[in-house]
């Protein structure tokens, strides 16, 4: 008895794990999107609560009603740093009783803190 046995993946068996794999991927990547801008949200959300926060430590303590951001951002200010995650640009100055909002991210509708 000499039975030759034959070794691998038939074309069917490979074909349905490619579909298998492209299903599981239409399903993770949109997902995996949706998990980064929301991350990248809370991240901007959270920068601007802490400049709202030095900005009104600074109003405080100076007497003032308009700060710019080099002065509350730094080593030894208010804010220790400040880092985009999304290519966002915070606001030069802040002037009490406005909103804090952010531009040039790619998050819609554009991320603001009340203050």
């Amino acid at each position: 008895m000499n039975a030759k046995i034959k070794k691998g993946f038939t074309l069917v068996e490979i074909m349905i794990v490619v579909v298998i794999i492209g299903l599981l991927a239409t399903m993770a990547i949109p997902a995996f999107k949706k998990v980064r801008e929301t991350s990248q949200e809370k991240a901007i959300r959270s920068n601007l609560r802490q400049l709202a926060s030095g900005a009104d430590q600074y109003f405080i303590e100076n007497g003032v009603t308009t700060v710019s951001l080099s002065d509350i951002v730094g080593a030894d200010a208010y804010v220790e740093s400040l880092n985009a995650v999304a290519g966002e640009t915070y606001p030069a100055t802040i002037t009490q009783g406005t909103d804090i909002a952010v531009t040039g991210s790619p998050l819609s509708p554009q991320p603001s803190v009340d203050f």
